[in-house]
This record gives C-alpha cells, sequence and structure tokens, in this order.
C-alpha cells in the first residue's frame, strides 16, 4: 500500500497515512476536525522488487559478463592444480583399491 501525505491548510497539521491506490482521499483533518486537508504530491519511496526473479546483476554489460567468465575459468584452473598437488602418492593408490576375487 502506498503512503500518502496531508497537509491542513487550517491548522498546518501534516502527517502521513497508509492508504490502498482506490481509497478516496482524506478531508477531515484529525486534529482540529476542519475539512481542509490536502494531499501532497511526493517523490513517493522508490519502487523495491522482492522475490526469485529480480537480481541486480540481470541487466550487466556484455564486457562485465566475459571479464567475470575469464575470472572463474583461472580460479578453477587453480584450484585443479592446488588439488592435484596436494594429493600424496600414497593416498593415490588407495583412491583406486584391487578388488579381490572369490
Amino acid at each position: 500500500m502506498p503512503t500518502y501525505s496531508y497537509l491542513c491548510e487550517s491548522c498546518g497539521n501534516e502527517f502521513e497515512r497508509f492508504q490502498t491506490i482506490t481509497a478516496r482521499p482524506l478531508r477531515m483533518c484529525p486534529v482540529c476536525g476542519k475539512k481542509k486537508l490536502k494531499r501532497l504530491i511526493g517523490a513517493g519511496g522508490g519502487i523495491l522488487f522482492k522475490g526469485s526473479g529480480f537480481y541486480q546483476t540481470d541487466y550487466r554489460s556484455e564486457s562485465y559478463k566475459k571479464a567475470e567468465k575469464k575470472e572463474k575459468e583461472s580460479a578453477t584452473e587453480k584450484k585443479t592444480t592446488t588439488e592435484s598437488k596436494d594429493v600424496k602418492p600414497s593416498e593415490k593408490n588407495k583412491s583406486n583399491p584391487k578388488k579381490k576375487s572369490e
């Protein structure tokens, strides 16, 4: 629901009210009781998309996407070379044990 700002032209009271879009504007001031309220035009609060499917990165430029892809590829290459160096020769034989025949 949008927030509407109101100003009483009689007493100067200014306030905000949550109302549905189809609701009629308020006319009577809650402070002085006179029918001198005016709905103010405001900038509003920007649109905020929530939920799946709305991502800040949905509309990235092609150059950004290419640079990101290269970065991921280089990170993957570094990871695989590091993993192969970490394995000891004795562990390589343990990973593929021979089956004993019955």
